[in-house]
């Protein structure tokens, strides 16, 4: 009877095949990796066509597979071992890269049990955004001290996360801080709450051919004050990085080039410029 309890909590402990799935390798199923492709050190963009961008300023790059909308680098950055992946956008694919991330690096592929020592990883996600408040010049480079989340992603996992109320939104966001005790500091980088929103037309006031119901709440949201922080940008990502980095254990932050003002409607007219200061000085001080 003992025997019997004993194998049934352990089944409990296992990831079936079709709960964990992993590629005849042992790789995790969509990013085809392995607990020793990734180091402790992670640089994640939404383009795959910004890694390389990144990557240039390695100092070894030691390989580069490409796996769907996943591009991946490995490399050396004044002596840290490095990577950096392309998530695509929105919460539904960092949802697979977090997830996967964690199982490559906490799940022995070969029992389909976690490991009796965890791995934390640190995520820094290096992307583009949109200032809300009209007092943000475009072209400022943002660090998220939290995330509220306009998007589906959170819904679907336990949580103990708080609902913020905000007037006319067809969603109640929920607020989701960093997961990190470090503040980022260089030249020129201002802190600020990101909004999270599940698309890039309507949940970004944006009407083309179909009007959005989104734009005077979301013009308004710079008004919303969380702490010492007020509501400052939206993108697509941030949320769900800082949700399942809290809920999985690791730490994360979230750098935003800021090209757009949707409340005075500018766009900066060099993105590439900021964009790439932003990934310098990122990657100094997630290295120094």
């Amino acid at each position: 009877m003992l025997e019997f309890e004993i194998s049934k909590i352990l089944s409990m402990d296992q990831f079936s095949p079709s709960e964990l799935i992993l590629n005849p390798d042992g790789s995790v199923y969509h990013l085809g990796l392995v607990a020793s492709d990734i180091p402790d050190l992670i640089f994640t963009v939404g383009d795959p066509d910004r890694v390389a961008s990144v990557s240039q300023h390695f100092d070894t790059t030691i390989w580069t597979k490409t796996r769907r909308e996943f591009t991946i680098t490995r490399g050396t950055l004044n002596n840290h071992e490095v990577l950096v992946l392309s998530t695509g956008m929105g919460t539904d694919n960092i949802d697979i890269v977090l997830n996967e991330l964690d199982a490559a690096v906490n799940i022995d592929p070969k029992t389909r049990t976690r490991n009796p020592e965890k791995r934390t990883l640190t995520i820094i996600r290096i992307g583009t955004s949109g200032a809300i408040d009209p007092s943000i010049p475009v072209g400022t480079l943002l660090h998220s001290t939290g995330a509220l989340a306009f998007d589906a992603l959170l819904p679907f996992y336990e949580h103990n996360f708080k609902t913020i109320p905000i007037a006319n939104s067809p969603i109640q966001p929920t607020y989701i801080p960093v997961p990190s005790a470090r503040t980022p500091k260089f030249e020129g980088l201002m802190h600020g709450i990101t909004a999270t929103l599940p698309g890039f037309y309507g949940p970004q006031g944006r009407s083309i051919q179909i009007k959005s119901t989104f734009k005077e709440t979301l013009q308004n949201l710079y008004k919303t004050q969380l702490g010492e922080f007020h509501i400052t940008n939206f993108e697509m990502e941030t949320s769900g990085i800082y949700a399942l980095a809290n809920l999985l254990g690791h730490e994360a932050h979230s750098f935003s080039a800021l090209l757009a003002n949707r409340t005075t409607n500018e766009f900066h007219p060099d993105p590439a410029g900021p964009v790439n200061e932003l990934i310098k000085k990122v990657l100094d001080w997630a290295t120094m």
